[in-house]
């Protein structure tokens, strides 16, 4: 779902994935400037290493999966979850998407 925010910079930590060049190459391609955390430093990175201390807690371990697809499915439904239902301590138990200035005549059409 397009939600009318655009990505002006990228803050990503030192791994091979976004130190490619197909990576690099698509950070330029959509005007988005590239920055890299200093490395050892995971305070840098703070909220996207929380995110994966949640994700892996709530979603991947969270739950006993049959196989693989069953815990890839799960992913969109807990990652919807996550940024549209749960609270987040860090700001005053809201979900993420409130702070987004959307329309609320508009959001039932965004939530699915």
């Amino acid at each position: 779902i397009g939600l009318g925010v655009p990505i002006q910079r990228v803050l990503t930590d030192n791994g091979m994935a976004f130190r490619s060049g197909l990576f690099s190459q698509a950070c330029l391609e959509m005007g988005i400037t590239q920055k890299f955390t200093r490395a050892y430093r995971p305070q840098t990175n703070g909220k996207a290493e929380r995110f994966i201390q949640s994700a892996l807690r709530e979603w991947a371990y969270g739950h006993a999966y049959a196989n693989s697809d069953q815990r890839r499915a799960a992913l969109s439904l807990w990652n919807h979850f996550y940024n549209w239902h749960r609270p987040h301590h860090g700001i005053n138990l809201a979900a993420p998407i409130t702070r987004l200035s959307i329309p609320r005549k508009n959001l039932l059409t965004l939530h699915s």
